[in-house]
């Protein structure tokens, strides 16, 4: 055990020199949630009732970014690369070096949650954590939710050069769908009832929750079922359609 463990530090650690080493996906990573918060934070400024949705809706945002965007990205571009295969025959073991590559991705939503959690209270008057248990639970499940929903769409990706076009065409339309820059409550009916199918917005009613109005987890237990649901979805079809093969080859 105390050697999986080590492995996994020193994979873990590698992959984080990695993602320094590519500035622009830092930059996606890490600064576009920001960026987000400050541009539709300006434009609320003085409506506190607006920015107190915002907040949990860029955050909401951060996991998803964090996890699918970023999963679903690298999972493709590894397989298609033959990085996959060619670490499954090292003596490396390969639930170490998947650890590593979802820790590094798990690391990126922590500082981009830390980021909007601290400018959205000090820049938007957001009060803070009115829950901070019903915080957890709902970032942890969010994260196991995106994170599975990542590797699993990243089988149906064919391959690098596609990948973008595939991954923005469902994070887009879910994010503005989901309410991250409105409240969904004034969305037309069709829109909401979309939108409650999905899971990013039962997460971001969930950290509303616990950022915003408080309640505990008895009020949002429907949200945290169907993320629930989402997640045992997710990793049902990543685990069955996880391929170390290029598709190319």
């Amino acid at each position: 055990m105390s050697e999986t463990v080590a492995l996994l530090w020193h994979q873990y650690r590698l992959e984080r020199r990695l993602f320094w080493r590519n500035p622009s996906a830092a930059f996606f990573n890490l600064g576009l949630p920001l960026l987000f918060l400050v541009f539709f934070g300006a434009i609320f400024h003085g409506d506190q009732e607006l920015l107190n949705v915002l907040v949990p809706g860029i955050a909401g945002m951060s996991v998803m970014s964090g996890t699918f965007v970023a999963l679903c990205h690298n999972m493709v571009s590894l397989r298609e690369q033959g990085v996959l295969k060619r670490m499954r025959g090292t003596p490396l073991p390969s639930s170490v070096y998947l650890g590593g590559v979802a820790l590094n991705a798990i690391t990126n939503t922590a500082i981009q949650l830390a980021f909007v959690l601290v400018a959205g209270n000090l820049l938007f008057g957001v009060e803070g954590v009115k829950d901070a248990g019903e915080l957890v639970v709902f970032l942890v499940l969010g994260v196991v939710c995106f994170a599975a929903l990542g590797v699993a769409f990243s089988h149906i990706v064919p391959n690098s050069e596609s990948a973008p076009a595939y991954i923005n065409a469902v994070f887009l339309p879910v994010i503005f769908i989901s309410g991250v820059f409105y409240d969904a409550a004034d969305a037309p009916a069709f829109i909401r009832d979309l939108a409650e199918v999905l899971p990013l917005i039962h997460l971001i009613d969930g950290l509303s929750a616990a950022l915003v109005t408080g309640g505990g987890l008895a009020d949002t237990a429907g949200d945290l079922a169907v993320l629930g649901v989402w997640a045992l979805v997710g990793v049902v079809l990543a685990v069955r359609g996880f391929s170390w093969e290029s598709r190319r080859g």
